[in-house]
C-alpha cells in the first residue's frame, strides 16, 4: 500500500489550497528528518484509524485535528478557479474530502495492481468502511464517496473542475516527495516507489507535473507489478502485514467488538 501513497500525496498537492497549506505549515521539506518523521506520524495515524480499537482511532483523530487547528492561511498566487488571497483551512470539509478520496482511489488502484483483483462488492465495501473516519475528522457523513461509482464520479468531476491545478509550489513539494534525501540503503526501494508514484498518476496530472514517462518505464512498472503479485502469497504474515493489522485480526478472531 505504501507504493500508492506517493500517488495520493501528489494528487493532494495538485489542489492549490492543499499545496499552499503544506508549504506554509509543514516542515516536510525544510527539516533534516522532517520527511521521515512526517511519514512515521502519518503512518501511525492511518494504521490507528484503519486497524485500531475505537479508543485508538479516536486518539489518532484527535491528534490529527489538533494539527489541523493551526493550519490555515491564504493562497499567495492565483491558480485555476482560486484567486490570490483565497483562504484555506485544514478543517475545510471540501479539502478533507479531496485528501480522503485520493487515498481511497490510490489504495484501490495500488492493491489491484500489486496484490490481486477485487470484486465490485469488495471495492464498494472498502469505500464504505474507509468512510467510517468521517465523524472523527469533522467531515459531514454524506460528503464521502460510499461506492466505487461515487468515487470515480467524484474524481472525474474534481479533475475537470478547474480546482485541480499543479502550481510551482506543488512541483517543488513533489520533488521532495520523490527525492527525499534518505540514506543510501533506502535508495533502491525508493526508486521502485518513485516508479509507481509517477506511473500510476493520471496521465494529465503526470504531464503538468513535468514527469517524464516512456514505454520503457511502463514496461518496468508492469514487471514490478507482476513480480509483486507473484511473490506476495509466499510471504509470511509477519513480513506482509502491519503489526496493527495482525492485532486487529487477533481481536476479530477472539470475538472482540471492532
Amino acid at each position: 500500500m505504501l507504493a500508492g501513497w506517493g500517488r495520493a500525496i501528489l494528487l493532494q498537492l495538485a489542489h492549490p489550497l492543499v499545496a499552499q497549506g503544506v508549504a506554509d505549515h509543514s516542515r516536510f521539506a525544510s527539516a533534516r528528518r522532517g520527511r521521515v518523521r512526517r511519514l512515521e506520524r502519518t503512518l501511525r495515524g492511518m494504521l490507528a484509524l484503519t486497524f485500531g480499537t475505537a479508543e485508538e482511532a479516536a486518539e489518532a483523530a484527535a491528534g490529527i485535528n489538533k494539527i489541523h487547528d493551526r493550519v490555515n492561511g491564504r493562497l499567495r498566487e492565483g491558480a485555476g478557479v482560486f484567486a490570490a488571497g483565497t483562504g484555506y483551512s485544514a478543517h475545510d470539509p471540501a479539502l478533507l474530502v479531496w485528501v480522503h478520496a485520493t487515498l481511497v482511489d490510490s489504495f484501490l488502484l495500488t492493491y489491484e495492481r500489486f496484490v490481486a483483483p477485487l470484486s465490485p462488492a469488495e471495492r464498494d465495501r472498502y469505500c464504505r468502511e474507509a468512510g467510517g473516519v468521517a465523524p472523527l475528522l469533522g467531515i459531514p457523513p454524506d460528503a464521502l464517496p460510499r461506492s466505487t461509482g461515487e468515487l470515480t464520479a467524484y474524481m472525474e468531476r474534481m479533475l475537470s473542475s478547474g480546482e485541480i491545478v499543479v502550481t510551482a509550489t506543488a512541483r517543488s513539494l513533489a520533488r521532495e516527495v520523490l527525492s527525499p534525501g534518505l540514506p543510501w540503503p533506502a535508495r533502491p526501494p525508493l526508486a521502485f516507489a518513485r516508479l509507481a508514484t509517477v506511473g500510476l498518476l493520471p496521465p494529465p496530472i503526470r504531464e503538468v507535473y513535468g514527469f517524464e514517462w516512456s514505454p520503457r518505464r511502463e514496461r518496468a512498472l508492469r514487471l514490478l507489478s507482476a513480480a509483486a503479485r507473484k511473490s506476495l502469497p509466499f510471504l509470511p504474515p509477519l513480513v506482509r502485514h502491519w503489526p496493527a493489522a495482525r492485532r486487529a485480526a487477533r481481536r476479530e478472531r477472539d470475538g472482540e467488538t471492532p
